[in-house]
């Protein structure tokens, strides 16, 4: 193959996980603005509502590890496609669905489809690109980002001017044309010897993480729950499964075990920038969603520039970086009110914050992944994957227990210290 011919080939590899990131986060954030015409259409109570985001969210989260490590075991690009199937099919469900209950179940189908399919892209970009991967992780985070950002206002203007069943109908025709490209563009990879999970891990790590989530979400006696139940399965990984879904010699590589656990401080930043300054732009500068969503916009285009074509001058140095932008940003952010207006106290800081997260975040997705054998590529995607996601979980429900923005985006600022800090813990890299 020619130079020429393997640029290409990448290129399209790179398109396709960049567009199925972009997918599983744009679902994340799509459905919120259609939520009262859900409601007034399908008749859901207020606290079922919540599971149209919940049930999604729980799941993706949840089975995140099992995602990856069944993409290490049966190949990246069947995993990849199946979850590109199921994200499909079950958004089909959900743009048909003349019930309550259809709704949520398609919900969940779609968070199991997603967390299939983050892992997967994690595991293609290691092992597809070697000499540029961190560009590419850059790409796959700005992808998300856009995802994330996108959601509010394309989601509006869809619910407006068609239908909120038109923001899940519109998967099916993206999942369909991503399966095609996945087929052309992706080498078979060699599965695992063995072709069977690891039931008890399985059991365990799911229903663990999910208790967690959950209890975090709506009910926190869970939490004790899914603790009790993610010892048992450090105690299978550990000591009784001959093929354990999550290998603990992995968190024998710095980079995994101090990348995941930055990841985890990382998900509470992510919740203070997108979520608080929707919420302040909302309730404080009194915009509605979808110019709230528009607000946003200049530090969505920040980020994706940012993570795109960041210089790569070393982890640590990135990483302290851009935890001087969360210093700077939240604590201007800190500083405003209804006075200050949307130019005087939002652009600014959100620009700051959001050039931060574009230097973090695709930064500590290739630490927490480096050096990983490609055997157990795939679930040290879902391992990062779901350290972020559980941050960002309990982030948020721990941020909405605070008494005003402005002691939000302290804290917020305080844990982007704590990543510099902890890098530290770091190699030379």
């Amino acid at each position: 193959m020619t130079s020429t011919a393997r640029r290409q080939g990448t290129g399209l590899v790179l398109a396709l996980v960049c567009a199925s990131q972009f997918m599983v986060i744009l679902d994340a954030s799509i459905v919120n603005v259609a939520l009262p015409s859900i409601q007034h259409e399908l008749g859901f109570t207020d606290a079922g509502l919540a599971w149209v985001v919940n049930g999604y969210l729980l799941t993706f989260a949840g089975f995140m590890l099992l995602g990856g490590r069944a993409a290490d075991l049966f190949g990246h690009r069947r995993v990849l496609v199946g979850g590109l199937a199921l994200f499909a099919a079950s958004s089909l469900v959900a743009g048909l669905a003349g019930a309550p209950q259809v709704l949520v179940e398609a919900r969940v189908a779609q968070g199991i489809g997603a967390a299939m399919l983050a892992p997967a892209t994690l595991a293609v970009i290691n092992t597809t690109f070697v000499e540029d991967r961190a560009r590419a992780f850059g790409a796959w985070s700005a992808a998300g980002g856009v995802g994330g950002m996108a959601g509010a206002i394309v989601g509006g203007a869809m619910t407006t001017a068609l239908s909120w069943r038109s923001v899940f109908l519109i998967n099916v025709p993206i999942g369909a044309a991503l399966i095609v490209i996945a087929v052309v563009s992706l080498v078979a990879t060699q599965p695992g010897r063995r072709h069977s999970l690891d039931v008890a891990g399985a059991v365990t790590g799911t229903a663990g993480l999910a208790a967690v989530i959950y209890g975090v979400m709506a009910n926190g006696w869970f939490v004790g729950v899914g603790v009790v139940l993610l010892v048992a399965f450090v105690v299978v990984q550990g000591r009784f499964a001959t093929e354990p879904m999550m290998p603990l010699r992995l968190f024998r590589l710095r980079g995994v075990a101090v990348g995941s656990g930055m990841l985890v401080l990382f998900g509470g930043i992510a919740m203070a920038m997108w979520y608080f300054t929707s919420l302040y732009l909302q309730n404080v500068l009194h915009y509605d969603a979808f110019h709230a969503g528009l607000g946003q916009t200049p530090a969505a285009v920040t980020f994706v520039l940012v993570a795109r074509w960041a210089p790569r001058i070393g982890a640590k140095a990135l990483l302290w970086l851009g935890a001087a932008c969360f210093l700077a940003g939240f604590g201007w952010l800190a500083q405003a009110d209804a006075a200050s207006g949307y130019a005087g106290g939002v652009l600014g800081p959100t620009l700051l914050v959001a050039a931060g997260i574009g230097l973090v975040f695709p930064t500590l997705m290739a630490v927490a992944t480096a050096g990983v054998p490609e055997g157990d590529a795939g679930v040290a995607g879902g391992i990062a994957n779901t350290a972020s996601q559980a941050g960002a979980s309990i982030g948020l429900a721990v941020l909405t227990t605070i008494a005003g923005y402005d002691h939000v985006f302290l804290v917020a600022a305080g844990l982007g210290l704590a990543i510099a800090v902890v890098s530290l813990l770091l190699r030379r890299q």
